[in-house]
């Protein structure tokens, strides 16, 4: 574990030298394989590494593969819809971003996409069910499905994407299935690296933009209940530095840096955008349930479901983190705040500085 850390010296390290290997270039991987790394650093590079990254399309995988391939990493980019990859294609050099249709019920197809690999991440999920997807099919059926192949293939590691708040007990049937998924990939793979992440926000994140867009749905539970946020930047550089480790076993969990409430979270939006506080009021449980379920079936996106809603009163789980075993340090939310949210501005406030409201007392540094 301690070898995670210093992951980043033997990256810098390893590219010093244009045209000439090193003893540090070589790379041994669990089993008989080894990578040698090779060229001069950035996207040109060779880091003699392949990678298929499941689920690489979605919010997480974007980062992920930006930082793979900067490093030389040859990364393969499974897709269902032929557009959901075309913005990957740009992240690496030529021949680096290798993208492959493949479908999670197609066993031969995650095989084609994993055997040349020499680690694999999983990032398929999703926090809703549609027809054809249950959170059962996908996030235990499916993840147990490509832990299976990727074992029969002969991959050296796995990497399996969990939450924080994963628990058989949980209320919440998505943490449930999660908690599910982790059980189902141990039994299916010998080893693997269990990563555990809070909820993460970023440009695209369901978390910061939402609370811009619709206040109403943070002011449930009082708007009481407490969060972890991480940054995506964050957890896609632990899963970056895992490729340079030749075997980590276990789980790692990595909470935010701070513990909030979502009464903090909107005054923080409204302190950013600089807006007047939101007059939307507190709705119960049962009704935004109701509401909620009447119009996820009358129209024809995603809107919110009743589990999104039940993990709205759910706080996120006090487990402590594991950053000092990765060599990230986490940041505070505030530091890319204004990043994410200065889109919400008006014209008249777009270039003010930002300001922040004070911490409550509640509000506290996470253990790490």
């Amino acid at each position: 574990m301690a070898g995670l850390s210093t992951t980043s010296a033997r990256l810098a390290r390893s590219t010093c030298r244009i045209g000439t290997r090193q003893y540090h270039d070589l790379h041994k991987l669990p089993g008989d394989r080894s990578v040698l790394a090779s060229g001069p650093p950035g996207y040109s590079a060779v880091s003699g590494h392949v990678v298929t990254v499941f689920g690489a399309t979605g919010f997480l995988g974007r980062y992920l593969i930006s930082k793979l391939a900067r490093t030389g990493t040859q990364v393969i980019v499974p897709y269902r819809d032929e557009d959901s990859k075309r913005h990957l294609k740009l992240m690496g050099d030529l021949g680096q971003i290798v993208p492959m249709e493949w479908d999670i019920r197609r066993e031969d197809q995650i095989a084609e996409c994993l055997r040349h690999s020499d680690i694999v991440y999983n990032l398929t999920g999703r926090d809703f069910e549609t027809k054809n997807f249950t959170y059962d099919s996908l996030l235990v059926d499916g993840a147990a499905r490509i832990a299976r192949i990727a074992r029969e293939e002969g991959v050296p590691r796995f990497v399996h994407m969990s939450h924080l708040n994963a628990s058989a007990t949980s209320t919440s049937k998505f943490y449930q299935a999660k908690a599910a998924g982790e059980e189902a990939v141990k039994a299916a793979y010998d080893g693997p690296t269990i990563v555990r992440p809070a909820g993460m926000y970023g440009y695209e994140d369901k978390l910061l933009n939402n609370v811009a867009l619709w206040p109403i749905w943070w002011k449930l539970n009082q708007a009481s209940t407490n969060i972890r946020p991480v940054h995506v930047m964050d957890v896609a550089q632990v899963l970056a530095t895992l490729q340079n480790v030749p075997k980590f076993e276990g789980t790692l969990n990595l909470p935010g840096a701070s513990t909030f409430t979502y009464q903090y979270l909107l005054d923080l939006a409204d302190t950013i955008i600089i807006r007047d506080p939101s007059k939307a009021p507190h709705v119960p449980k049962i009704l935004a349930q109701v509401v909620c379920n009447v119009l996820d079936k009358a129209l024809w996106w995603p809107f919110m479901s009743k589990d999104e809603i039940e993990r709205k009163f759910i706080d996120d789980s006090d487990v402590a983190g594991d950053w000092e075993l990765t060599g990230v340090t986490p940041t505070e939310i505030e530091q890319h705040a204004l990043l994410y949210m200065r889109r919400y501005r008006s014209y008249e406030n777009f270039a003010r500085p930002p300001s922040f409201p004070p911490r409550p007392a509640t509000v506290g540094e996470a253990a790490f």
